[in-house]
């Protein structure tokens, strides 16, 4: 018969005993910090640079409906339920919530971005972030990001629309120049883009999104050489849309179509180059 190791059980049942006791103390801590009455709500806002479109009173409406949270014991708010509250607001991306050692409800949102704004040809009007979410205008401000005019009114979201749309955006708002220049942007048949800018009596025909880019470039690079040479009305209008190249056209004459108008290809590789 083996000889039973009493030392060896004597340790193990303390080790048990020990780690009983700092769970039962665990607990007992949990249970009283529970109790512990809420002192305040603090909101951080992150995500959006440049807009401010919810801001701390709007999340604490949110988070003190119905009631306020200040001075109710911390075991009576389920935190999951009331960040699933704040993030049913169209600018809240994220939200999430802990308590802190001060017994302070903290509360950190990440707000959505806008990308661009929308208007549909039954005149509804909205923004877009780069996730494709739409957010409804805001009354506290008005994001200045590029608007694009004469989306289809459809039930049935045109994807492949909304991904040149943002594109488009994305390439807009990284240049200052062309936010400052870029008044409209104007979706035409088949994903087709036209562009009303600011400065200049013309109209800049873009095409569809592919190449946006190089597009882009080629159209600053005509500014850089027309501003400086003949003005910005020289042009009636300027299309994008051949590759390598930028072709403009002088004058509209009247009771002429625009495509019996003969087009003057504008060369872009040399300063020297008149237009």
């Amino acid at each position: 018969m083996k000889k039973l190791n009493w030392k060896k059980i004597l340790i193990n049942t303390a080790w048990v005993l020990c780690l009983v006791g700092v769970l039962v103390l665990l607990g007992a801590s949990i249970r009283q910090k529970s109790n512990k009455k809420i002192k305040g709500v603090v909101v951080e806002i992150k995500g959006a640079e440049k807009h401010m479109f919810i801001d701390e009173q709007d999340v604490l409406q949110i988070v003190n409906d119905p009631a306020p949270v200040t001075g109710r014991p911390m075991r009576g708010i389920k935190l999951r339920k009331l960040e699933e509250l704040v993030k049913k607001n169209p600018w809240v991306n994220n939200a999430e919530m802990f308590f802190d050692n001060q017994y302070q409800l903290q509360v950190s949102i990440l707000e959505r971005e806008p990308i661009a704004r929308i208007f549909e040809t039954n005149g509804q009007s909205y923004y877009i972030d780069t996730a494709m979410n739409k957010m409804p205008l805001s009354t506290k401000l008005t994001a200045r990001i590029p608007v694009f005019t004469g989306f289809p009114s459809t039930k049935k979201t045109d994807t492949a629309l909304i991904q040149s749309v943002i594109q488009l955006s994305t390439l807009i708002n990284a240049d200052s120049f062309l936010t400052a220049q870029i008044a409209q942007i104007d979706i035409v048949q088949k994903q087709q883009f036209e562009m009303i800018p600011v400065i200049g009596d013309h109209l800049i025909v873009f095409g569809n999104a592919s190449d946006a880019a190089d597009k882009l470039k080629r159209l600053k690079a005509f500014y850089q050489a027309a501003w400086l040479q003949h003005g910005m009305n020289t042009y009636k209008i300027i299309s994008l849309e051949y590759k390598g190249q930028v072709v403009g056209v002088k004058d509209l004459i009247k009771n002429v179509p625009p495509e019996n108008n003969i087009p003057i290809q504008i060369p872009l590789t040399s300063k020297r180059n008149t237009l």
